[in-house]
């Protein structure tokens, strides 16, 4: 079955355009742990879990585009970068931690754009397991799962997100290490 041929750029941009009704929907009750949260919560994850669907429709159908490469990790960026926002405005998250990822994040977009009339640097193994550990460290901080399990999930949590900080640290390097062999490669050849 044939599909159009736009549809997986729509979902990335309904990702991108989910983010700010997230961000609303999680802040209008100043992170209360009622029906908001928890809507803001299943909000999130659909918006992310859409990036595996965009990306295995595109490769699947064989309609990758440069526009899909450069638009599916913005949309990531903005999804999870309005989570982290969120989180640090509620007090739940350490701004140090909503900082480093932020700097990553807007460093290794901005370095896209600069870059792609030259070439689409599309998004690593290394960055994509830095975004699936983002997407569940982020979704377990943001379901108020402590009104059910109690307050031991906060360890979880705590460990999820070091986990998460630590691969967007290794995944930033390793793009600025792949981008200086390439840019080695390239003026070579």
């Amino acid at each position: 079955m044939a599909i159009p041929r736009q549809l997986p750029n729509a979902i990335t941009i309904v990702r991108i355009l989910c983010a700010p009704v997230f961000l609303w929907m999680l802040l209008a009750d100043d992170g209360a742990d009622g029906a908001l949260r928890w809507w803001a919560a299943a909000l999130f994850i659909v918006a992310i879990a859409t990036d595996g669907l965009d990306g295995y429709l595109a490769r699947r159908h064989d309609i990758v585009t440069d526009l899909g490469k450069l638009l599916d990790p913005i949309a990531d960026k903005v999804l999870t970068g309005l989570a982290f926002v969120g989180l640090s405005i509620l007090a739940e998250l350490p701004w140090w931690i909503t900082i480093v990822v932020l700097v990553r994040e807007i460093g290794i977009t901005v370095y896209r754009f600069a870059v792609v009339s030259d070439h689409v640097l599309a998004a690593a193994w290394m960055g994509k397991l830095k975004t699936v550990a983002q997407a569940v460290a982020l979704a377990l901080a943001l379901l108020p799962l402590w009104t059910i399990v109690g307050d031991w999930i906060w360890w979880v949590n705590g460990v999820a997100m070091a986990i998460a900080v630590i691969l967007t640290i290794a995944s930033g390097i390793d793009y600025i290490v792949s981008e200086v062999r390439g840019a080695r490669r390239r003026a070579a050849g």
